[in-house]
């Protein structure tokens, strides 16, 4: 291991937590190429990828493995998936890393553990029994791998999730989307929902977040092509990207994969190194859903702001704007859904609305 690894105390507990991967190419003189994110790393002997918790010693790959930093039980709503079980809860886990490094992450004391010496998150030793115990003991009818990127722990991921589809429960991943094919083959048996940022259009503004626009998009066509149900979000950063052209380009694109796909617009709040930014306007968020409709889009959402803009926190029928569910931030007031159709048309409402 290298000198300036063992000055860091996370990385030298996280490496205790580790397992081999059989998901890489072998290189010569002991690399390997790693495809758990669109950074196809190559990483060389004794050295990590650029997420940090992937490595290789002696031309293997080890990943993280039995520890979260963070499980408790969510509404499914906050995810967000506003189409998936209303009111139920997930039951969210998260470890420790992340493949891009976001000026206004709003999970960066998971996330960015290894790059920045002011977090101080933990590490709890757990098993994948454990977790889906918890999950059963609890009532959740989903697992969700959160808080960090899950592309990069995908393994420990694939782990409980085999558990908990023997369980009958839901799996899902909220992520940046910075995908590969290999890694989405890989977790099409064992997930079953996929939220994805999509944090602005702009290919110059993506690259100083960590990677290249056309990685995220691609990944929303894969994911959409092998039937993963997705919803988007966008974070919308005053200055950063908030013009009116790029909302519309993003509506547009995300419109040109299916309709039916729900984009939700959150409000940004100053957080991590972005403090002194303003944030979102309700005025701006407003025009944002209003775009997202203009363009065709069936499920436009706004969020951060409960009770704010009322109207885009509910879910309507696209085809005779019947209310289908009302919403006050994450609370569920309303499901009036019959049988995953509208009680007015009988039109189906894309989505996963009950589970037997």
């Amino acid at each position: 291991m290298i000198a300036s690894q063992l000055e860091n105390p996370v990385k030298k507990i996280l490496s205790k937590y580790t397992t081999v991967s059989n998901f890489f190419t072998s290189l010569e003189n002991n690399a390997i190429e790693c495809f758990a994110c669109g950074h196809r790393c190559i990483i060389n002997e004794g050295r990590d990828g650029i997420c940090k918790v992937r490595f290789n010693r002696h031309g293997k790959l080890y990943v993280p493995w039995g520890y979260v930093s963070a499980i408790q039980l969510d509404p499914i709503e906050k995810k967000p998936f506003y189409h998936i079980l209303p009111g139920e809860r997930a039951l969210s886990f998260g470890m420790l890393g992340c493949d891009l490094h976001c000026n206004y992450c709003q999970n960066w004391v998971t996330s960015q553990t290894l790059r920045d010496k002011n977090s101080i998150a933990q590490v709890q030793k757990i098993s994948a029994q454990e977790i889906n115990d918890f999950a059963i003991a609890t009532l959740a009818k989903i697992v969700t791998s959160t808080y960090n990127e899950p592309l990069i722990t995908s393994e420990w991921a694939i782990e409980i999730f085999k558990l908990a589809k023997q369980n009958n429960l839901l799996t899902s991943y909220v992520s940046n989307g910075n995908t590969t094919h290999e890694i989405l083959e890989l977790l099409r048996p064992y997930v079953d929902l996929f939220k994805v940022d999509l944090k602005g259009f702009n290919d110059k503004y993506y690259r100083k977040l960590g990677c290249p626009l056309n990685n995220i998009l691609n990944s929303i066509q894969c994911l959409h092509k092998m039937k993963f149900w997705i919803e988007i979000v966008t974070l919308l950063v005053p200055q950063f990207n908030d013009s009116e052209t790029e909302i519309r380009e993003i509506a547009r694109f995300i419109q040109s994969i299916s309709a039916d796909i729900p984009w939700h617009i959150t409000a940004f709040h100053p957080n991590y190194k972005m403090k002194t930014t303003v944030k979102t306007p309700v005025s701006l968020l407003q025009r944002a859903v209003e775009i997202g409709y203009e363009e065709g889009l069936h499920f436009v959402y706004a969020g951060n702001l409960p009770g704010m803009l009322k109207k885009y926190e509910n879910t309507y029928c696209y085809n005779c704007g019947e209310l289908l569910v009302e919403r006050l931030g994450f609370t569920i007031k309303k499901n009036n859904l019959l049988d995953n159709c509208c009680p007015k048309c009988s039109i189906r409402i894309p989505g996963i609305w009950k589970r037997d």
